[in-house]
């Protein structure tokens, strides 16, 4: 059975931490945006026309947002979990009489929801510059959703791995944003060499940014329903590894 206060008190207290520092968490992706509208929008927007007949600065929109989403997602779902064992208050949860469900869904539900929360500041920002429409907001908000949980899953297991701050940002800077940079965030991939394009095809976050931006301009890179079938795939793979985590005790019995 689910024990929705126990839930409530962990997603608070992560939550907490996210207010306490709201004024640094907002400046930095609205900084960020603005930057990436002037490199990449206007430096490199003005010297391409459009994409699949979208305007650059309208193109790189859903790219930018996935990279700010798998990056914070991952980022907070991570230290909020390493955190409680580099001080050792991680056996307080494990001795309380709480699923590792409930202890799951505290850390990756506060996490996604400041993710969530990141994404809607950028997708506010981004209005500022362009003209701003989504075609299937439904789909979008699917996507990003699915994004934000499977990623904080994703971070978590990041987190329980981690024995040190050090491995804690190895996984995000060495394979997530080059990974989020090479899967078409920033282009199409039908702008690739052919045999780059087949390359580009094994890079797991091109399906999750193609899919986002078919929600906005319905064009993509790959197949909706295939998109799709990756994020619910990644997530699945993401609960049976934390399930397994929690039962064996990898990571948190030392």
């Amino acid at each position: 059975m689910i024990n929705f206060r126990a839930i409530k008190v962990i997603y608070l207290h992560e939550m907490l931490r996210f207010w306490q520092t709201l004024f640094q968490s907002v400046a930095s992706p609205i900084l960020s945006t603005a930057l990436y509208f002037v490199v990449f929008g206007a430096a490199i927007g003005s010297r391409i026309a459009n994409v699949d007949g979208v305007s650059y600065g309208l193109f790189i929109i859903p790219g930018l947002t996935m990279l700010s989403v798998l990056t914070q997602s991952i980022s907070n779902a991570s230290f909020g979990i390493f955190f409680p064992k580099f001080t050792g208050t991680i056996y307080e949860i494990l001795s309380a009489p709480i699923s590792f469900y409930d202890v799951l869904i505290g850390f990756v539900g506060a996490a996604a929801s400041k993710s969530l929360f990141l994404a809607a500041i950028i997708l506010i920002t981004a209005s500022f510059f362009v003209d701003l429409n989504v075609a299937h907001p439904f789909w979008m908000l699917a996507f990003l959703i699915l994004t934000c949980v499977a990623f904080s899953l994703f971070g978590f297991i990041i987190g329980l791995w981690a024995e040190n701050f050090e491995k804690l940002q190895i996984v995000p800077m060495l394979i997530i944003t080059p990974l989020v940079f090479l899967g078409g965030s920033f282009y199409s991939i039908s702008m690739l060499p052919p045999l780059w394009q087949k390359v580009t095809l094994f890079n797991p976050v091109l399906y999750l940014v193609s899919g986002f931006r078919w929600s906005f301009f319905e064009i993509s890179d790959v197949s909706v329903g295939v998109s799709l079938l990756m994020v619910i795939v990644f997530l699945s793979a993401c609960i049976g590894v934390v399930a397994w985590i929690f039962k064996s005790g990898y990571k948190l019995k030392q």
